[in-house]
């Protein structure tokens, strides 16, 4: 039309005029969505991650989300302009619908809340009964284009509503699956406590320790030893005196250190009058409730009248 009303510079003009105007819609409307999902992010009515921005405090992702589903409704339109319109002026007609109904429910809700300018219900009314009868004259024109529009209506709109009612929607999830899964819970928590008392009575197995008196390095040795080797959160140390043998009077301090060096590890000290031998190692089994391969000695001397594999399975450590 231009190049025959006025020529090609019209024509050219013309094309040039169109290119600002869409450059400038396309841009409003990048500005407007960035800002009307943060605001609506903020209220926690989207994701939160929608709040992220680069360095130059662009929401990307809500730009980003926005061009796709621009491209979305372009492919799902076949680039069909009279199409595209047609959703366009659908979703517009509604939004201006809905400033009607917002407005309405401010009178309502809100008396109070100042206001620069009022607009009597009579023209809200009036104003919100033309576009209806606009809206509805568009969807009977063009009910396709009404699929069109819904398509992306109603997930963005269950999208808004899960986020708004989540705590709910968690909450009777957790219901269901509860039910579901009661039976299953039962056995895991038997399993679970079944578990955790096996591990109770493998830690809680204690082990004896005959020291000869040994120095804390030697003990230290010991303690190692239980830590990298056994199950075991108990340790008793013992020692068998008579009168041919006392213990050092600072060995229950060096074992106290221990205790406190090992807090993972109850350590225990106990002094007994007798001979060492398997006859006393049988019945400190007997009476303690300790199999004899939980009992420990160090490296007996060449004057120890027994040997190791007489004692009954007492292990030699150090």
């Amino acid at each position: 039309m231009g190049e025959r009303s006025g020529g090609q510079w019209l024509s050219w003009l013309v094309s040039f005029d169109a290119i600002l105007v869409l450059s400038g819609a396309v841009l409003t409307s990048f500005v407007g969505v960035s800002g009307l999902m943060k605001r609506m992010t903020l209220d926690r009515i989207f994701p939160q991650f929608f709040l992220k921005e680069n360095g130059r405090q662009a929401p990307y992702y809500i730009l980003l989300l926005f061009f796709l589903l621009c491209v979305a409704i372009l492919l799902s339109t076949s680039g069909n302009l009279q199409a595209l319109a047609g959703v366009y002026t659908i979703s517009f007609l509604a939004v201006m619908g809905l400033f009607g109904i917002g407005n309405l429910l401010l009178k309502l809700r809100r008396k109070r809340l100042p206001r620069p300018e009022k607009a009597p219900i009579s023209s809200v009314l009036l104003a919100l009964l033309a576009v209806s009868l606009a809206l509805l004259g568009n969807v009977m024109l063009n009910p396709q284009y009404v699929w069109v529009y819904f398509e992306y209506f109603i997930p963005t709109f269950l999208i808004a509503l899960m986020m708004m009612d989540r705590s709910l929607i968690l909450t009777g999830l957790l219901s269901v699956i509860l039910y579901f899964f009661k039976p299953l819970k039962r056995s895991i928590e038997r399993f679970t406590s079944w578990t955790n008392q096996t591990i109770k009575e493998i830690n809680g197995q204690e082990f004896v320790f005959f020291s000869k008196g040994d120095d804390i390095a030697s003990l230290n040795q010991v303690m190692i030893y239980i830590q990298q080797n056994e199950e075991t959160n108990r340790l008793r140390i013992v020692t068998i005196e008579n009168e041919h043998f006392k213990a050092a009077e600072n060995l229950h301090r060096d074992i106290e250190t221990l205790d406190r060096a090992y807090p993972d590890i109850d350590v225990s000290y106990e002094r007994i009058n007798g001979y060492f031998g398997p006859e006393l190692i049988q019945a400190l089994s007997a009476k303690w409730q300790i199999p004899t391969n939980f009992m420990f000695i160090g490296s007996p001397g060449q004057r120890f009248q027994y040997r190791v594999e007489e004692l009954g399975g007492v292990r030699l450590i150090i």
